[in-house]
């Protein structure tokens, strides 16, 4: 069977998007593949048709628990009964029941975290493994050499299982954060397919508040006024919540926050109702949006400026997945300078806890209880701690033992990541105030060139706000528009077009 047909029979549509078919056809040539598709489309098929082609199982490595299981929703709701996740908030049972059927599973989505499980482990050196595949991939770079180590495992681990083809998968890396996934995961002469990160049905609205009060009035102006459905970003949870307060007492009734400190069926439930349109708006961090499946998103507010350009645009992508046109408004005081910087200090130790480590490692250096109680009497954030635990395993692991040498590189190497850290920050304060093209600005920096300005481009080049606030439709607006029951009762039942 052809691929068309396959991409007929199975998934419903009559022609691939652009890119789609030269990334399958690669990865069934047996090459690993990075591939840079824009936001809403289509990165999945990109592995999910080729494994209904080559045998045995795939395995899918995702960041987040949630977007992990709603994908394994949505191929079971499309008839894929042998797809799973594995991860530690499901069950004893259901953990024993999938290792011990795991060569049975067509789909198999793990975090970098599970895959440290050497249960887990042990099962897929057993199991053939056809394709190893990185959805999000700039998480390596973006997470990895902080905040989630274990995602700069995965080429390691991809070895040890038997080397199958890799397919890294994102929507947002420079050529620098590209060679950076590259290099981590190991890829043998890529095929690489990279298209254009502009999206031109977003517009961008970069808007000068006068102070913290004036900032949040006008957020809550685009709120009452805009046509959502929308997502407020901020820098931290308290301040999500905060919002969501705020709005409720000003009138939006339909909005909620998401962010890491929920328990998980929290964030769960806030997910569902968002995508189902039960919530209108929801104030989140950046933990909430990646995978999200909700192509109608009509508008993304920065209420902080993100760290980095990437961010930026993964966020705002989450806008407009349908094509149809969106609005992304980044609302800017400079107060909010420190913030990103703020963060950055939170994901290392500082020069004297790093110090402070190796003087108690040397007392017992290989002892793992001595070690855990070192970094627990350091006061280290989370990331620092793990940040500081990845990189001592490491040294332990190949046998090194100058731990003075050890600490003075690692010194070394932090210092080059807060410097590169701040770099991209600066780059996001330059754009926020240049006066100049916003679109093409953004383009600059994952080295392409803005050829066609959109007609609502940005607030440079012009964009009229008022096109996109919101119309009431009633039911006599229904009626005269001519649409039938049929058409009623879906939008009631949430029954609108799926995509790829």
């Amino acid at each position: 069977m052809s691929i068309e047909q396959l991409l007929i029979d199975r998934f419903g549509h009559t022609s691939f998007r652009r890119g789609q078919k030269e990334i399958i056809e690669d990865v069934l040539q047996g090459e690993d593949v990075f591939a840079m598709l824009p936001t809403g489309t289509g990165k999945s098929i990109c592995y999910q048709l080729p494994a209904y082609i080559v045998p045995g199982s795939v395995i899918v490595v995702s960041p987040l628990i949630s977007l992990m299981e709603d994908q394994v929703e949505q191929l079971k709701r499309n008839g894929e009964k042998r797809v799973c996740t594995f991860h530690s908030g499901l069950p004893f049972e259901q953990r024993k029941k999938i290792l011990k059927n795991i060569r049975r599973y067509k789909f198999i989505y793990l975090s970098p975290e599970t895959l440290q499980s050497e249960v887990l482990f042990e099962a897929l050196k057993k199991t053939h493994i056809s394709l190893f595949v990185v959805d999000e991939a700039h998480c390596i770079s973006q997470w990895g050499h902080e905040f989630r180590t274990d995602y700069l495992k995965l080429g390691k681990i991809c070895e040890q299982i038997g080397r199958p083809p890799v397919l890294a998968l994102t929507a947002t890396a420079t050529e620098k954060v590209r060679m950076d996934i590259i290099q981590q995961l190991k890829l043998h002469e890529p095929k690489l397919h990279v298209y254009s990160v502009d999206r031109p049905n977003i517009a961008l609205q970069v808007e000068k508040v006068m102070d913290q009060t004036d900032k949040m009035d006008r957020l809550i102006d685009y709120v009452k006024r805009l046509e959502g459905p929308g997502i407020i970003y901020t820098s931290s949870r308290l301040i999500a919540e905060m919002l969501t307060e705020n709005l409720k007492q000003n009138g939006v009734e339909r909005v909620s926050f998401y962010h890491g400190g929920m328990e998980n069926d929290d964030r769960l439930l806030i997910q569902k109702q968002f995508i189902y349109d039960e919530l209108d708006v929801i104030c989140c961090t950046n933990a909430f949006g990646m995978g999200i499946n909700k192509s109608n998103i009509r508008f993304v507010i920065h209420y902080h400026f993100p760290a980095n350009m990437e961010a930026y645009l993964q966020e705002i992508g989450r806008a407009g997945r349908d094509g149809q046109p969106s609005l992304a408004v980044l609302l800017y005081h400079e107060d909010d300078d420190f913030i990103p910087e703020r963060l950055i200090k939170l994901e290392f130790p500082d020069r004297q806890q790093l110090i402070g480590f190796s003087e108690a490692m040397a007392q017992n250096p290989k002892d793992k209880n001595h070690l855990n109680h070192v970094l627990q009497s350091l006061d280290l954030s989370e990331t620092g701690e793990r940040f500081v635990r990845y990189h001592y395993e490491n040294f332990l692991r190949d046998g090194e033992q100058d731990l003075q040498g050890w600490k003075d590189a690692l010194l070394e190497k932090m210092e080059k990541r807060i410097q590169e850290k701040k770099r991209r920050i600066r780059y996001m304060k330059k754009w926020i105030e240049t006066d100049t093209c916003k679109r093409s600005s953004i383009l600059t920096a994952f080295s392409e060139t803005l050829i066609d300005h959109p007609d609502h481009c940005c607030n440079h080049c012009g964009l009229r706000v008022e096109d996109y606030e919101r119309t009431e439709v009633t039911q006599t607006e229904l009626t005269t528009k001519g649409i039938g029951w049929e058409e009623e009762l879906a939008i009631i039942f949430h029954q609108g077009n799926s995509h790829v």
